[in-house]
């Protein structure tokens, strides 16, 4: 069994997305800039872990950057994807249902993640169990937008 704080932190984490998507979403209207206020919400994600890093005293050298492919460079693109996407869909589809895709969305890749082995993750098949868990999640999709 875990440590309870690696069950605390992924919970905090996701209770979080929701309100940093109202967040970006009231920025960008206040910036008139869905883009402009990704911009802002990285350059204070980036001084914020600059300022951890520097702290830690953890920066690496440059001879550790030159091994990087692309691959390695692509989660800030993906970040920026999902910041950019919660300021302009959140506040235009609300919390509950842009946070329900958003999950659905999370399952559905963390389920082929796991089947294959990708990005680091141990290999673990898709079973009955876990596709109908990702099958009952699209049905509260479902649900949630009837509603």
């Amino acid at each position: 069994m875990p440590n309870w704080w690696l069950l605390v932190l992924p919970l905090l984490a996701g209770a979080v997305m929701p309100l940093q998507a109202g967040i970006n979403g009231q920025l960008a209207k206040h910036l008139s800039s869905v883009m402009a206020a990704a911009l802002v919400s990285f350059l204070v994600g980036t001084l914020a872990l600059l300022i951890i890093v520097l702290s830690q005293r953890e920066v690496a050298g440059l001879s550790a950057f030159k091994g990087l492919t692309w691959w390695h460079w692509s989660g800030g693109l993906l970040g920026a994807f999902f910041i950019a996407t919660a300021a302009f869909a959140g506040p235009r589809i609300g919390a509950l249902l842009f946070m329900v895709l958003v999950l659905a969305g999370q399952l559905g890749m963390a389920l082929l993640l796991d089947h294959n082995g990708w990005a680091g993750f141990r290999e673990a098949p898709i079973t009955l169990g876990k596709a109908a868990g990702l099958a009952l999640i699209i049905g509260g999709v479902w649900l949630i937008r009837r509603g």
